[in-house]
This record gives C-alpha cells, sequence and structure tokens, in this order.
C-alpha cells in the first residue's frame, strides 16, 4: 500500500510466504533453481522515504536493533543503486525503516524492504522505468528482489528472477510464528541431500482455502530438513502450530519463519492467541495472504 503525501512516502513491505518451495536444480555457478508458489502477507516493515537536504537512514520499530544501518543494509544499497541509474533525478532523501519482521527468517524481509524503496523512490523521484529494468536492478541484489518488486501471488522459477503472476488464489488465514532462532540460508542450501527434485504440480482452479491446501499437500518445501538439521528447535515451532487444528503448516523459504492456514480469521485469531500465551516471547502474528496495515 502506497501513501504518497507531497514529497513523502509511505509502503509497506510485506512478508514473503513460500507456500511450497521446490529445488529442481544447481547451476554451475552455485546458485540453486527452484519452483516456489509465492504470497505476500497483510503484514510487513514499513518504509518511510522523504525529500531531505542532505541523505539520512534510521531505523526503528521492534527488530530494529538487529540491523546494522549502513551501506551494507539493502535499504541503501537499493537508494544507491537507483540513483547511479538516474543520478540527475535523485535528490537527497531521508529513509526511515520501521522493522517488525525477524532478521534472516525466511520471509525476505530484507528484500521486500529493498523493493519497497525501489518502488517508493521511482515515485518520489518521478523516474520512467520499465518494469522488466526495475526488476534487473533488483535482481543484482537478490535472487528474492523480482519476486518482492512483484508483490501479487506468483509462481518463481529460475533462481528466483522467472515470474508467472497467479491470478485467482482466495485470500488465506494465516498465523506466521518464529520462536526467535536465526539461520544461515546458505548454510541451508549447503545441506541439502538432494538438489534435482520434481518442480510444482500445474495449479488447479482454486475456489477455497480448502482447495488451496489440498494442492499444497501434493507439494513441500525441500529445505526444511536441511534447516531442521542445523537448526533442531524449529520443529518447536512447528509443534506449536500443528497443537492449534491448522488447515496446514509449514516453514518458509530457508527458516526459521514458520506458517499455518486456517479456515477462517477466527479460527486463526484463536490460534494466534493460543501460542501468544504459551510463548509470550516468541514472534507470532495473525494475517492472511491480502493486502493490509501492520
Amino acid at each position: 500500500m502506497l501513501d504518497s503525501l507531497d514529497q513523502a512516502i509511505s509502503l509497506i513491505a510485506p512478508a514473503k510466504i513460500n507456500l511450497a518451495l521446490h529445488i529442481t536444480g544447481q547451476r554451475d555457478d552455485g546458485y540453486h533453481l527452484l519452483d516456489t508458489l509465492v504470497v505476500f502477507a497483510g503484514y510487513g516493515d514499513r518504509i518511510s522515504i522523504a525529500r531531505s537536504s542532505a541523505d539520512s537512514f534510521r531505523i526503528t520499530g521492534p527488530y530494529g536493533h538487529s540491523l546494522p544501518a549502513d551501506a551494507s543494509n539493502l535499504v541503501l544499497k537499493a537508494r544507491d543503486r537507483l540513483r547511479a541509474e538516474f543520478p540527475d533525478r535523485a535528490f537527497p532523501v531521508s529513509i526511515e525503516l520501521e522493522k517488525h519482521l525477524p532478521i534472516a527468517s525466511g520471509v525476505g524481509g530484507g528484500s521486500s524492504d529493498a523493493a519497497s524503496t525501489l518502488k517508493a523512490l521511482v515515485s518520489l523521484w518521478n523516474i520512467n522505468i520499465d518494469p522488466v529494468d526495475l526488476n534487473n536492478i533488483g535482481l543484482a541484489m537478490g535472487a528474492d528482489l523480482p519476486m518482492c518488486l512483484h508483490g501479487r501471488p506468483l509462481i518463481a522459477r529460475g533462481i528466483g528472477e522467472e515470474l508467472e503472476a497467479v491470478t485467482a488464489i482466495p485470500r488465506l488465514p494465516m498465523v506466521l510464528v518464529n520462536n526467535g532462532a536465526a539461520v544461515s540460508t546458505p548454510q541451508v542450501f549447503g545441506a541439502l541431500k538432494k538438489r534435482n527434485n520434481p518442480g510444482l504440480p500445474n495449479l488447479p482452479r482454486f475456489g477455497s482455502v480448502n482447495d488451496v491446501c489440498a494442492y499444497l499437500e501434493q507439494t513441500d518445501n525441500h529445505l526444511y530438513a536441511a534447516t531442521v538439521e542445523l537448526l533442531p528447535i524449529i520443529g518447536d515451532t512447528m509443534d506449536a502450530l500443528y497443537s492449534t487444528s491448522p488447515r496446514l503448516a509449514r516453514m518458509s523459504g530457508s527458516g526459521a519463519t514458520c506458517f499455518a492456514i486456517y479456515d477462517t480469521d477466527e479460527a486463526a485469531s484463536a490460534a494466534a492467541s493460543l501460542i501468544s500465551n504459551a510463548y509470550p516471547l516468541w514472534f507470532v502474528v495473525k494475517t492472511d495472504s491480502g493486502e493490509g496495515e501492520n
């Protein structure tokens, strides 16, 4: 959701949820090939950007203390890459990243932050750029960036840059849970036992949450076994979700955030309350696969 007022823009950077993630091969350069069905949650970080007399960057929010506010941050990398492409349009800006998503948690937080930064700056700097060219700028910073720039349900293939929009998927009531443990994505890929799995089955026509979950039961997250081997405590997260009788529970990306899908918003809200009460220090959020505010 994009809010613009004069020379300021505020944009939600939603959590990216891998409903299914199949690893289908590995390129000679080491990048893994994948086939993934992705939706974006109605919950995420927030990027706020305004015209300023000089560049500035600050990080706030419950998870802001965990991130560096220097040139290694993907938000600043996005700003600098776009500025390098359009130096005549890129006046100084103040940027605030309000961090609501756990760090290194498998929901594309950094990539979504960078994608939202690119979108906001394209608007604020009044840049006319082809979406393909913007995707290429994003891809140079990470394979998740094109997905996050799309920001709608999709299937991604290749290393994540081959996108196919999914136009008819019901809104999914969901709960996201992270127990605070972090895991290195490169380590997870390095621990894979098999890299040449089949791709996703063809998508059927989805008419309901039940249809989506029936399809997902034919799929997998091929990174889960490797993540659990490196981080056994993620099993506690899955157990907590299973205890609420969801329609389906799974890990997103390389972890450690897991999600569950429920038939109704009421069931999802009740599940989130149960888990929050049992594990008050965990990240627990009731959301859905639609757009929304924090």
